[in-house]
């Protein structure tokens, strides 16, 4: 039997990450695709736990050897990307995959799963909450923060291009939402 999809994307700094690593620890068979990345390893991210690390070299190679259910060039040679072979793997396993992804790979992989797939939009409650909570992670320049929150403002724009919206406010309420969404998906 074969699984399921589960799609969280949201704007760098919605919370997306901490709802992910919440539901992993319910009992809803899940298994998390670890995204392939060019970026540069942040704290103590570990290879094959945290994402696939590889150059941008790597990245384009595996790009041109269709390699990828999707990627997207996030910024200038920082790729990211789900690699086919183990979304497969996990899904002839009958596991139900769990992708955190960014928006535009979160659309594409709504897209090629359709209603196999239960795609979420994290949304922050302001541009200003989201900011600050980047910057309280302590993980980016105020170069790349800054960044980061210009995107936002434009990827806030695809949210209703995903099945459902989550404001993550309050973050106990928004793992509840989440819970019963997928359980109910699951259960189909």
């Amino acid at each position: 039997m074969s699984g399921k999809v589960i799609i969280f994307s949201a704007p760098s700094g919605a919370g997306k990450t901490t709802l992910v690593q919440w539901l992993l620890q319910q009992n809803l068979n899940l298994q998390f695709s670890v995204s392939a990345t060019s970026r540069t390893r942040r704290g103590s991210e570990v290879h094959g736990k945290d994402y696939y690390f590889l150059t941008p070299l790597e990245f384009r190679i595996k790009i041109a050897e269709d390699a990828f259910l999707e990627w997207q060039e996030v910024y200038e040679d920082k790729y990211y990307g789900t690699l086919k072979e183990e979304v497969s793997r996990m899904l002839d396993e009958g596991k139900n995959v769990l992708f955190d992804v960014d928006v535009k790979g979160g659309i594409n992989i709504k897209n090629y799963f359709g209603e196999e797939a239960l795609s979420f939009f994290v949304q922050p409650p302001s541009i200003d909450v989201l900011e600050k909570r980047l910057v309280k992670r302590a993980t980016d320049s105020p170069e790349i923060i800054s960044e980061r929150v210009s995107k936002a403002a434009y990827e806030l724009t695809f949210a209703n291009e995903f099945d459902h919206i989550i404001v993550n406010d309050v973050l106990e309420t928004a793992q509840q939402e989440c819970l019963q969404l997928i359980k109910s998906f699951l259960e189909v």
